[in-house]
């Protein structure tokens, strides 16, 4: 059978990804290709395994740190019911999430960017919500996603097009892109044919499956908001950061969010910023807003962007443009009587490793269990320090920047790295990659768009399969030895800190393939590994594959778990031979749906 999809129709791609096949010569038990005639044997083990079941239907779309109901515990100030808030280790699920009826694999891209298929996403609110700003359509069995948007009706790409005539998007200068509030991320979908990659994060729910919808789209985001702590990115990250009518109060509590955008833009990066109160003389009345609300808005703005060195290089229509400074001696607000107050933290602002038993929020207590981390860095409404001069050297454009020694490698400004081990490790992942490629042969077809790499590292393993078919999710545990999400973002890649004790950011099914080297072996006695399965299974699509590197004996743990959780799998010897300790387990989730259904093909 051919996988089917959105309209009901074979995909093009799905039929060529049928024709394929796979190595049997290294996978003789494994198949790589969609399967609808039935669920394939798993080999079984002589250990007893333990047999995960399905959850409740109305799980489906569970996302345990943005769980509604928990939320409301929270206080609104500030957002702070909208941030995460995960479950104590004893209200985990011990159960596998199912896919909702009729769900089926989405279209490949640039298909994806356009349609989305119904049963995956079945949430109609927004094409009530928002029909006439042309976010999203329904027809039949499809969403189409025209485009549009609040601050766009012409649409993105002509947006896009106002935005590149001050900000060089042509020459791979600009690469890496941070949207707030980010909707169904149309922006961040339309930046994809320029070669940009933009981070998109909005919080669940102010429009209902806004990231969901962006997930399927094929475009990176995860659920996100600028509450009260600092967000899950390296300070001088993006070359851009984006705000459409994205509702965040950006003239408030003495500029504490505006001062976290200047922490993730890098030295010469822009900030965009289009809807209020840019041009509000002429828009007040249309937005419902008093004058002088707006007049004081604006006023903030342009003061905060002075005492951060912005200078604004573009104001027309609705839409403003500043861009950071390259460095502090270029800022005439930086010198003596200033009133900055400049931020006294490691400006890597990885999260904290101590762990607390209780955590205060408002009038509140929850209590957590030890192995939860609940306590994250608070935004703090301070300036953050230029790097170092070194550290700061001008980014080769892209892609010239992917396999260019990252400016903070070359400055000795990530600890234990070297140059002589950054080019090793390049080289290594180059290997690696060319060895899934025999065991995988849909790695380069386009079948995987969303990936997600759990222990990134240097980002070696997505540079080297880096493809404009696909994107990879770069994380880095906030319990690694080395902080190198920084080095990765120079790279002109994307990535986030996590910690895998605890779920991610992200709806469940919305990665094609999972890839983990070295992720067991880092956690092992930090928290149990079920719990980390079940999350790889949480957000991974049916049909999607997992790839797994690690010591033999921690694979062999984990083989043992996965046999419980209706994912087929093989453990192959590492591409240098079966000596070396380290072995490769590559697995794919089987399609299965609530009620039990296995196959989207007719019945």
């Amino acid at each position: 059978m051919v996988l089917r999809s959105g309209f009901g129709k074979g995909d093009s791609i799905a039929m060529e990804i049928t024709k394929s096949g796979v190595d049997c010569a290294v996978l003789s038990n494994l198949n790589f290709e969609t399967h609808h005639g039935g669920e394939i044997k798993a080999a079984v083990s002589d250990i007893q395994v333990k047999v995960f079941e399905p959850c409740k239907a109305r799980y489906t779309d569970y996302t345990p740190c943005q769980d509604q109901k928990r939320a409301m515990m929270f206080p609104r100030e500030n957002m702070i019911y909208r941030e995460r808030h995960c479950p104590a280790e004893d209200e985990k699920l011990r159960c596998l999430i199912p896919a909702p009826k009729g769900y089926v694999t989405p279209f490949p891209w640039p298909k994806s960017r356009d349609y989305v298929p119904y049963a995956n996403a079945p949430y109609k609110a927004l094409t009530v919500e928002k029909a006439i700003q042309n976010w999203i359509q329904y027809e039949g069995n499809v969403f189409r996603f025209p485009g549009g948007g609040t601050q766009f009706p012409q649409g993105a790409d002509k947006y896009i097009d106002q935005l590149a005539d001050v900000i060089p998007m042509k020459n791979g200068t600009v690469r890496t892109a941070l949207d707030t509030g980010c909707g169904v991320a149309s922006w961040g979908a339309y930046l994809w044919s320029r070669n940009v990659i933009a981070m998109s994060f909005a919080p669940r729910d102010s429009h209902e499956a806004q990231v969901q919808f962006a997930l399927e789209r094929g475009v990176p985001a995860v659920i996100g908001v600028l509450g009260t702590i600092k967000m899950p990115y390296p300070s001088h990250a993006f070359d851009m950061a984006h705000c459409s009518r994205c509702l965040i109060p950006w003239g408030g509590n003495g500029g504490m969010y505006l001062m976290e955008v200047d922490r993730v833009l890098r030295p010469g990066g822009y900030w965009v910023l289009s809807g209020p109160p840019i041009n509000w003389k002429n828009n007040y009345k249309a937005w419902k807003r008093p004058k002088e609300e707006l007049l004081a808005e604006q006023e903030n703005i342009e003061r905060i962007a002075k005492l951060l060195c912005w200078e604004k290089k573009h104001e027309k229509g609705e839409i403003a443009i500043w861009q950071k400074s390259f460095n502090s001696d270029s800022c005439p607000s930086r010198q003596d009587g200033s009133e900055a107050k400049f931020c006294k933290t490691n400006p890597d602002d990885r999260f904290p490793s101590d762990r607390l038993a209780t955590k205060e929020v408002g009038n509140f207590f929850l209590s957590y269990v030890d192995g939860i981390r609940e306590r994250y860095k608070k935004m703090e409404t301070c300036v953050t320090p230029y790097p170092s001069a070194a550290a700061s050297e001008q980014l080769k454009p892209f892609p010239e920047r992917l396999y260019a020694v990252p400016p903070r490698v070359a400055s000795a400004s990530v600890p234990g790295v070297s140059v002589d081990a950054y080019l090793k490790d390049n080289s290594q992942w180059k290997k690696h990659v060319k060895a899934y490629r025999r065991i995988n042969s849909l790695l380069d077809t386009g079948r995987y768009r969303n990936i997600i790499d759990m222990n990134a590292g240097l980002g070696g393993f997505a540079a080297a399969i880096e493809s404009s078919k696909l994107w990879v999710m770069n994380v880095v545990p906030t319990m690694a030895e080395k902080s190198t999400l920084g080095a990765i973002y120079e790279r002109g890649l994307i990535g986030i800190y996590h910690d895998w004790c605890e779920a991610f950011s992200t709806y469940p099914r919305t990665y094609d393939l999972i890839h983990a080297a070295g992720l067991f072996s880092l956690y092992k006695e930090k928290c149990n590994f079920e719990y980390i399965l079940l999350e790889m299974d949480r957000i991974l699509r049916p049909e999607g594959a997992v790839i797994i590197r690690d010591e033999v004996d921690v694979l062999v743990k984990v083989k043992k778990i996965i046999a419980g959780m209706r994912w087929d799998s093989r453990m192959v010897d590492h591409e240098d031979g079966p000596l070396v300790a380290e072995k490769i387990l590559v697995a794919v989730k089987r399609y299965w749906t609530v009620g039990g259904g296995n196959s989207t093909s007719p019945q």
